[in-house]
């Protein structure tokens, strides 16, 4: 996992070599098929992914006490372990906004069902000549329904 240091470097350095940058980020607590597909689309817009990955403490404000059920360390090798993925940096905050806007990506990725204005960091990405695109989730997968099956199992 890079800090934000290494992370911009690295951007930069791709940069130079001509490379289309995308940024994603996320929770990725739990490991479904509907995140390798997410994953897979979001590598597919450039030529290299970069992941900013939601922190412990970041998570457990989003989701609750209770979250996240694999610390930062052991998701972020899960996520390094996926071909997609050429990047992965945590981000402490709520929101990715400020790691965004030090590495300002070519595109930005978001999934669901988000409205590109409304996607954090959409502006400075937009700002800098980038693009804001929205990949369609992949039906009947969410890590919360997951952890709600288990628990009831």
């Amino acid at each position: 996992m890079l800090n934000w240091e290494e992370a911009v470097k690295l951007r930069q350095n791709w940069a130079e070599q001509g490379k289309k940058v995308v940024f994603t980020n996320g929770c990725f607590d739990l490991l479904h098929p509907g995140h390798i597909k997410y994953l897979n689309d979001a590598k597919a817009l450039g030529d290299v992914l970069i992941l900013g990955l939601n922190a412990d403490a970041s998570i457990s404000r989003l989701k609750g006490k209770s979250r996240p059920i694999n610390p930062l360390n052991d998701r972020a090798a899960m996520l390094n372990g996926l071909k997609a993925i050429d990047a992965v940096v945590a981000f402490e905050e709520d929101t990715p906004q400020k790691l965004i806007a030090k590495l300002l990506p070519d595109v930005l990725v978001k999934g669901g069902d988000y409205a590109a204005d409304d996607i954090v960091g959409a502006k400075e990405v937009r700002d800098a000549g980038g693009e804001v695109i929205v990949v369609p989730f992949l039906g009947g997968y969410s890590s919360s329904k997951l952890i709600e099956r288990i628990k009831s199992s």
